[in-house]
């Protein structure tokens, strides 16, 4: 049998040691990355528009359609007070025509997608609400409306294939449920494996729902596992294939990934971190090399292996970097922090402009260190 990319174990939260149930030769339909955020289409009823939702309407009469950006809903009691706000992202002015409840208004229709930080699924105005006040991504007043309205687009959801763990030897509780002919085989959890036969990752979780010889080997079976849980995207192949001997101990293996491996590359660090491992004096100096700081993801890689070495971690957002400071984590304040060549964050750092959020900046990361107490020196 070939060296195994994967372990199936019980998925038991409460044991202290996994059940192995069986090694896999491979696995498929594992990866998954996230769909884009679905547009949909939304009718303004009863709108007076102002300012850019004003001008972004003529254009769309001359042009077919043009983008706005962000537009906030202000939901307004009777009194006209605001009770809430509900946003949508990437708005694009579709046309509009006269509104049938009032011809003095327009009805406007606009494509858009939700973000995900609204507080609900759709906004709603309470009884005898004048309806909506509508802002811009700066709270500029660009008008207002009755209601709002969304198009169905009447597209099917997507359902993703169970995942396949091919030329598995099954052992332990499962081969005794296989050799009894059960049909309920259990809940199991995916571990990716190196090639010593050690945990990288949990790969995914979820349900064993059929199996069948495997064309593999003698005694060899192929399962289907229906995940529960999110599946990993294929940005965690490239980090996996980096971890296959162990944990790296050559620099700046983070950096050949893209963006998204990076994103992976941190919860890899943070799931393999030696928590027990006490904390270096605080007072000590760490060298950040800033070669490859290109992005957000790429400043977290880079600290971690200048905290905790190769493979290290310490943060993977703001949030998590300030509880890494509280220690237990490789490092104490206070410290030093040596970046070098930092001029390749300042030049790249939050200059891609997102709908909801911009990546933070050189500058911004910069005052975030210096008011967490550490003295960061640029080289």
């Amino acid at each position: 049998m070939p060296r195994p990319k994967y372990a199936l174990t019980a998925y038991d939260p409460d044991a202290e040691y996994d059940d192995n149930w069986a090694l896999c030769a491979d696995a498929e339909n594992l990866f998954g990355d996230p769909p884009a955020p679905p547009r949909g289409t939304y009718e303004l009823i009863g709108c007076a528009p102002a300012g850019e939702l004003d001008k972004a309407l003529a254009r769309a009469r001359a042009d077919g359609s043009a983008p706005l950006g962000i537009l906030t809903l202000e939901i307004l009691d009777k009194n006209g007070e605001r009770v809430e706000e509900w946003s949508l992202a990437d708005v694009r002015v579709l046309g509009d025509r006269p509104c049938a409840r009032d011809l003095s208004l327009r009805d406007i229709t606009v494509e858009a997608r939700e973000p995900p930080h609204n507080p609900f699924d759709y906004p709603q105005c309470p009884p005898l609400s004048p309806g909506y006040r509508l802002l811009g991504a700066e709270d500029e007043p660009w008008g207002s409306c009755r209601d709002l309205a969304h198009v169905p687009d009447g597209r099917p959801d997507l359902v993703e294939p169970p995942v396949r763990l091919l030329g598995c030897s099954p052992r332990g509780a499962l081969l005794t449920a296989l050799d009894a002919g059960e049909e309920d085989l259990g809940h199991a959890k995916l571990v990716r494996l190196d090639t010593a036969g050690h945990a990288v990752q949990t790969a995914v979780e979820g349900e064993l729902v059929a199996w069948i010889p495997s064309a593999r080997g003698r005694g060899l079976v192929d399962l289907a596992l229906e995940p529960w849980s999110d599946r990993p995207p294929t940005a965690a192949e490239q980090v996996w294939e980096r971890w296959d001997g162990g944990r790296p101990t050559e620099p700046g293996l983070w950096a050949r990934c893209t963006t998204e491996g990076r994103h992976h590359w941190l919860t890899t660090a943070l799931g393999r971190h030696e928590a027990h491992r006490p904390d270096a004096e605080p007072g000590g100096t760490y060298h950040l090399d800033g070669r490859h700081i290109v992005d957000e993801p790429g400043f977290f890689c880079a600290l971690g292996e200048a905290v905790n070495g190769p493979g290290g971690y310490f943060g993977w957002g703001i949030d998590a970097l300030a509880d890494c400071l509280c220690g237990r984590r490789g490092a104490r304040r206070p410290f030093t922090l040596v970046w070098h060549d930092a001029e390749v964050a300042r030049t790249c750092l939050g200059l891609v402009p997102r709908t909801d959020h911009r990546p933070w900046t050189f500058e911004e990361l910069l005052a975030l260190l210096v008011d967490e107490g550490i003295d960061v020196r640029l080289a």
